[in-house]
């Protein structure tokens, strides 16, 4: 590799030291880099992605910063390589500690490329108008209102699942298993798996547990009217973002995505010693 895109989420990097550290190194040793805040990216910086002017993107921040990444690139098939300037860093594989040894590693093509599956969401309003966007980690439909549980028809293929009353309800990618997913009480799942986790959010109820699903199938959620409602009863979130506003009557629609997200594996840390270093373990 020797072409670079480099995008800084500037709120980690504040005075830019370590943007500038990783692009006076790839210049000295003869790539191209351009350099974007990832807040103020422009439709020029994406043709030039789309015309395969860069070779990989690399992106300064924490874990949300390189989800915002794989959201936007959805339909462009560049990989993506992580450097964590975040807290917990589980996807922003490079560290500032040893950045040389992995631009090193870059330059010579000694890495791997993982494929992560990827979800999309369709939401449909009551009114027939549409919204989709696609996940690296997760979607999730959450309360909009305070100290109140919202109503939520689970079908799978056609097919009623459940209904709950919950905070919330979290569908989830292998990838996006160690995320919300796991806090709400979901299962770790392999990365290069190909499948669906529903977790629901503090439902009320004593039987209510995490449900896997293959690739394959398809999970609508619809709704409900409860006994108390209000005109935004929900809220769709994709990745932490791209909000949605959801009331009575409105269903999610969500499928595995048709594209998925490259990221750049510079290490020989596998998925299950990241796994103790990150998650507290030994």
């Amino acid at each position: 590799m020797n072409r670079f895109m480099i995008v800084v989420n500037p709120d980690k990097d504040t005075d830019s030291t370590v943007t500038n550290r990783i692009q006076s190194y790839l210049e000295a040793h003869g790539a191209a880099c351009m350099v974007r805040d990832v807040f103020q990216l422009e439709s020029s910086d994406w043709e030039a992605l789309k015309k395969e002017q860069f070779d990989c993107v690399l992106v300064l921040g924490g874990d949300g910063t390189l989800l915002r990444m794989a959201g936007e690139t959805e339909d462009i098939d560049i990989p993506l390589f992580g450097i964590n300037l975040g807290t917990v860093g589980f996807l922003t594989e490079g560290e500032v500690a040893n950045i040389e040894e992995i631009l090193d590693r870059l330059l010579t093509d000694d890495f791997t490329i993982e494929e992560r599956m990827m979800v999309t969401g369709t939401v449909t309003k009551a009114d027939g108008t549409t919204y989709r966007k696609s996940a690296l980690n997760d979607i999730v439909i959450s309360r909009a209102g305070f100290s109140r549980l919202i109503g939520l028809n689970v079908s799978v293929d056609g097919q009623v699942l459940d209904t709950y009353e919950a905070d919330g309800v979290v569908i989830s990618t292998p990838t996006g298993s160690t995320g919300y997913n796991l806090s709400a009480g979901g299962p770790i799942v392999s990365p290069d798996a190909e499948l669906l986790v529903i977790t629901p959010v503090s439902p009320h109820s004593l039987t209510a547990k995490s449900i896997v699903l293959s690739g394959k199938e398809r999970i609508t959620i619809e709704i409900t009217k409860k006994r108390k409602t209000q005109d935004t009863e929900a809220i769709c979130s994709f990745d932490g973002g791209n909000d949605v506003e959801l009331s009575v009557g409105d269903r999610v629609d969500i499928r595995k995505a048709e594209k998925i997200t490259r990221l750049i594996k510079a290490s020989n840390v596998n998925f299950y010693e990241i796994l103790r270093n990150k998650l507290g373990g030994n």
